[in-house]
């Protein structure tokens, strides 16, 4: 191997991850603890819960059921940088993932007219602050992959209620697994 190949391949390794990102000085990769990316980036501004059941040795004469705690936090870092989505599995980062521009500030930066299908709760709440109402109704879902494993999961159905001052009429944007699936119009 020539000299260049091998500073080309110390710089792979040397330089952090391809999809890590930096919090001031700090580097915040896959596999970084919640506290970690707390004392980096600081408090996030929404966060969201889950949880899902790992089902090994279904239908076996042994089974394991394994519950796992997802959290979903929430970064804004102003108007002129994008929003980032951490998501943590038993308290380790395994994604990280990039979102539209930040707002000035935490719910004023919402349309009533918009339509806000595909957006993460995350970015609904940092453009529209916290609903007047929210509902939540959870289904479960059951995905086999391999025979003898069953995850459990709940799909998490919500209904969060915006009041623009309208004298006749309420906003509803329907959330799918912390995603906008489309919002309607109910009167008072």
């Amino acid at each position: 191997m020539n000299t260049r190949a091998l500073l080309v391949l110390f710089l792979l390794f040397a330089a952090p991850s391809a999809f890590a990102m930096r919090c001031g000085s700090r580097i915040v990769d896959v596999g970084t603890q919640d506290f970690q990316v707390r004392e980096r980036c600081g408090e996030p501004f929404w966060t969201d819960q889950y949880t899902s059941v790992e089902v090994i040795g279904a239908y076996g004469p042994q089974e394991v059921q394994r519950t796992v705690q997802y959290d979903v936090w929430y970064y804004n870092f102003g108007p002129r940088q994008f929003m980032r989505k951490f998501l943590f599995s038993d308290g380790a980062l395994v994604r990280e993932e990039t979102l539209g521009y930040g707002v000035e500030e935490i719910g004023t930066d919402c349309n009533p007219m918009r339509d806000y299908a595909g957006f993460s709760a995350g970015e609904l709440y940092a453009r529209c602050g916290e609903p007047a109402s929210r509902r939540v109704q959870n289904d479960t879902i059951v995905r086999r992959p391999a025979p003898g494993v069953e995850r459990w999961r709940d799909q998490r159905r919500e209904e969060w209620v915006y009041d623009f001052g309208d004298a006749r009429f309420l906003r509803v944007v329907t959330l799918v697994n912390g995603r906008v699936g489309g919002t309607d119009t109910i009167g008072r």
